[in-house]
């Protein structure tokens, strides 16, 4: 095991809220109550579990990660690459620092000192980059894409062709539009996951599974900075809704326009909240999860690390406990 540092879709339908509807609450405790008009849940009808079929497509998919050789060919020996991409808080919690050590603390860290991970084929690489955001990563030939093949990747050992399951966190910097205006800024944010993660498809052959989650609290920002609330809040609608419109292609052959096509296995891989990361400030969700500002960095948006430790044991618990990610990402299961 390696350490690499180096119109969008509808929302479902609102329900009755007991809460006033322009409330902040997290989407895992919002579930069928809603936020200016948009129903809550990481998935359709305020559920936080994926839908059945979808979940059993899913470990489809997590049943094709194996290791594989620097061409991408099946071998016991080979290697199974677990790579992140996203910009500045993506790579800090991810790997902690680098880009060519990973700090104990961050998810890298962690998963390597975690004696059920498995180590013989599993190759975590860091390719989240500061800075570089949705538009960064839309295009097979953008230069973020280079610097995963020949710093962080090869710093490992690894190729392209093994990259087979993702952690995406993405976000637009300096967003002005707070839902549910059309123009939104989540709206932008849903329509360009749509286009990257077609991307990744593209330039990872052998990608079958991402992962996603979005911001945590930026509520310690201030207002027109470079990235506040309510903006880090709707960035988890931005992800539903992708996430959504992937599950409503699949179940009714239908295309969310201005998502784009998202066609597990063709179009996009096999998409999937990770975990879900935010939380309103020092109010405690419902599994006690809170962000203090002692969490973030003098900016107040970027994670210090406290933050990134708690992001990387959320993400480690979540790789864990996940079926469609536990069976390859730990040592002596099978899918």
């Amino acid at each position: 095991m390696g350490i690499g540092c180096t119109s969008t879709a509808t929302p479902s339908s609102p329900a009755n809220a007991s809460t006033p509807d322009t409330a902040k609450i997290p989407l895992t405790d919002l579930g069928v109550r809603t936020y200016r008009g948009l129903q809550g849940g990481l998935y359709p009808n305020g559920a936080n579990t994926i839908p059945s079929a979808h979940a059993a497509l899913g470990m489809t998919f997590a049943q094709r990660i194996r290791p594989l050789n620097a061409a991408g060919q099946p071998d016991s020996n080979g290697r199974i690459v677990l790579l992140s991409v996203g910009m500045s808080n993506t790579t800090q919690e991810f790997c902690g620092g680098g880009p060519t050590t990973c700090q104990s603390f961050s998810f890298t860290g962690q998963a390597l000192a975690d004696a059920q991970v498995d180590k013989a084929h599993l190759v975590i690489v860091d390719g989240a980059q500061g800075g570089k955001v949705i538009p960064d990563w839309d295009q097979p030939s953008d230069a973020t894409y280079s610097v995963v093949r020949d710093q962080r990747l090869a710093a490992l050992g690894v190729t392209e062709a093994q990259v087979q399951a993702i952690w995406l966190k993405q976000a637009t910097p300096g967003p002005r539009i707070s839902l549910p205006a059309t123009n939104a800024d989540a709206n932008t944010i849903t329509a360009g996951l749509g286009t990257l993660v077609r991307t990744l498809k593209v330039r990872y052959p052998n990608l079958q599974i991402v992962f996603l989650s979005s911001r945590i609290y930026g509520g310690y920002a201030q207002p027109g900075t470079l990235n506040p609330e309510p903006f880090a809040y709707e960035t988890g609608f931005a992800v539903k809704w992708l996430i959504e419109a992937q599950i409503r292609q699949e179940s009714t052959g239908t295309i969310v326009a201005s998502v784009g096509d998202l066609a597990p296995g063709v179009a996009a891989p096999w998409l999937a909240w990770g975990p879900y990361l935010w939380a309103n400030g020092t109010t405690p969700r419902s599994d006690g999860l809170t962000w203090m500002a002692s969490d973030f960095q003098s900016d107040n948006t970027h994670p210090n690390t406290g933050a990134r430790q708690k992001v990387g044991a959320m993400l480690l618990t979540f790789m864990k406990t996940a079926p469609q990610a536990s069976c390859w990402f730990l040592a002596g299961r099978s899918c």
